[in-house]
């Protein structure tokens, strides 16, 4: 037996769902949607049957509630996803809590059995096996196990993909029957944490392809489910990129006269940029014109704003006309309760459709108060995951990071990630004649002689101009230690 069955993958139609399933789901398979109450498991059967049902894929969809199907229609078709032109045509619902009445699974079978062989459907679901359940208290365990076999059993007979959607315990999940007999198995929960409610999906298994493992964020809005499928970094895997020159082995230019001397030449490009210093120190005014000068070179940048509103962000006179004039994308990124896979998503998404080369994030102090608390308890390994996979699609990345400035030690973040940054830019305020000035340096570059210069610098309505270096006045802070007395070639990263 030399030729393998191909087994066709069927697009679900949901956001994000078919990554976390390996391409989508097999043709003919038996597949179980369970999980909590109220997780989204029949929105989610809704959204993957209006997707698929047609004229040549007809959708037959059992309802044992003990509400009539009506009401439930009524809620789903809020969602763009409800066609009202493929019910009774390509879409067909069933009610069968009547049959359920007495208990009788054998009616209930005969009933499924009569409706599929009238209606010869593709698709086939029966939604919610906990009503099946409920109705059964008069019966003993092994009956009900033995209808869930035999349901199970039909449905994998049948030429049609299946699904059987129900509430299902964790502890159900080792020892129920249907577990055993299912294609697939998605499991829906939602959690409650601190103040925050955050719903995640897993394919607890899959046959004949490998799924994305782990729990993954998705959400239900007005426009339905939305999985924000894990970044999960490969050994090995992280760093094949398509490029003509190897990483690192062309430069970026900063739009800032002077600073790409002090990088070596520019920023590698395919590096990530970890850009400290306090407010007001000019970091947003750096990452505006590391943006402008990718727009004058022909390169579209994206800018993910977790500190500022839109409108305070497009006040920025040298960002706005950017943005309007479509060469730079804005992420709005300030709703509560966010995940690293979700931001992720929207990221790529806005790289992939205007073929960005640089990325700002403004900044990690607001990206981690505008986390999920889940989140943020991780947000050091999920930031790895992301800069790894942003700087894996070959773009260069300026991140900003707000730090106190205590004059009294050297840090580059306030949460231990320095050590994601290829590079690193410190903005300080020094002490100089009665009079706050700002200096900047660079610290690293990763495999690239760079500045060991204490510059100063303005901000002007043109942007920064750099100035003398802290050299040129003597070192002096009045009252201060000095900042080149702060640089020591023993680093481990975060701190001096």
């Amino acid at each position: 037996m030399n030729e393998k069955v191909t087994i066709r993958r069927l697009a679900t139609g949901v956001s994000g769902l078919d990554n976390l399933l390996g391409g989508g789901l097999p043709e003919y398979s038996f597949n179980l949607i369970a999980g909590s109450p109220g997780s989204g498991k029949t929105t989610l059967a809704h959204q993957i049957m209006f997707g698929l049902a047609g004229p040549m894929v007809p959708a037959l969809y059992f309802t044992v509630l003990g509400e009539p199907a009506l009401k439930m229609l009524r809620y789903q078709q809020q969602f763009p996803f409800f066609d009202a032109d493929k019910v009774n045509t390509s879409v067909r619902f069933v009610n069968l809590s009547e049959d359920l009445l007495e208990g009788d699974f054998e009616r209930v079978l005969s009933r499924i059995a009569e409706e599929v062989r009238g209606f010869s459907p593709r698709l086939v679901f029966v939604d919610s096996f906990r009503s099946v359940v409920q109705s059964a208290k008069q019966k003993s365990e092994s009956e009900l196990a033995r209808f869930v076999q035999q349901l199970g059993i039909k449905m994998t007979s049948w030429q049609a993909t299946t699904f059987l959607i129900g509430e299902y315990s964790v502890q159900e999940l080792e020892s129920s029957a249907i577990f055993t007999v299912a294609d697939s198995i998605l499991w829906l929960s939602q959690n409650v944490y601190r103040n925050s409610m955050m719903r995640k999906m897993q394919v607890v298994k899959i046959r004949g392809q490998a799924q994305a493992p782990g729990l993954h964020t998705f959400r239900i809005s007005n426009d339905g489910i939305r999985v924000f499928p894990r970044a999960i970094i490969k050994v090995g895997e992280a760093m094949k990129i398509d490029r003509a020159t190897p990483l690192g082995a062309q430069r970026t230019s900063m739009g800032i006269p002077g600073l790409d001397a002090m990088l070596g030449g520019g920023l590698p490009t395919g590096y990530s940029l970890l850009v400290v210093g306090p407010s007001g120190g000019g970091k947003t005014i750096l990452a505006t014109e590391f943006l402008a000068e990718g727009v004058r070179l022909g390169e579209h940048g994206v800018m993910a704003a977790f500190e500022k509103s839109p409108s305070q962000l497009l006040g920025n006179k040298r960002l706005l006309p950017l943005v309007q004039a479509g060469k730079v994308g804005v992420i709005d990124t300030r709703s509560l309760e966010l995940s690293i896979d979700e931001t992720l998503h929207d990221l790529i998404d806005m790289i992939n459709r205007t073929h960005a080369k640089r990325v700002v994030i403004d900044s990690l102090s607001g990206f981690e108060l505008a986390l999920a608390p889940e989140f943020s308890e991780d947000f050091r390994s999920s930031l790895y995951r992301m800069v790894a996979e942003l700087t894996g699609m070959g773009v260069t990345i300026l991140m900003t990071s707000e730090l106190e400035d205590r004059y009294t030690d050297l840090r580059f973040s306030p949460f231990g990630s320095a050590f994601l940054a290829d590079a690193i830019i410190v903005q300080r305020y020094v002490e100089m004649v009665g009079q706050f000035k700002r200096a900047l340096s660079v610290i690293k570059v990763r495999g690239s002689a760079h500045s060991k210069d204490i510059r100063l610098f303005e901000v002007t309505d043109d942007g920064i101009i750099l100035g003398d270096t802290l050299s040129d006045y003597g070192g002096i802070m009045t009252g201060r230690p000095t900042l080149g007395s702060m640089h020591h070639p023993s680093f481990d990263g975060d701190r001096i």
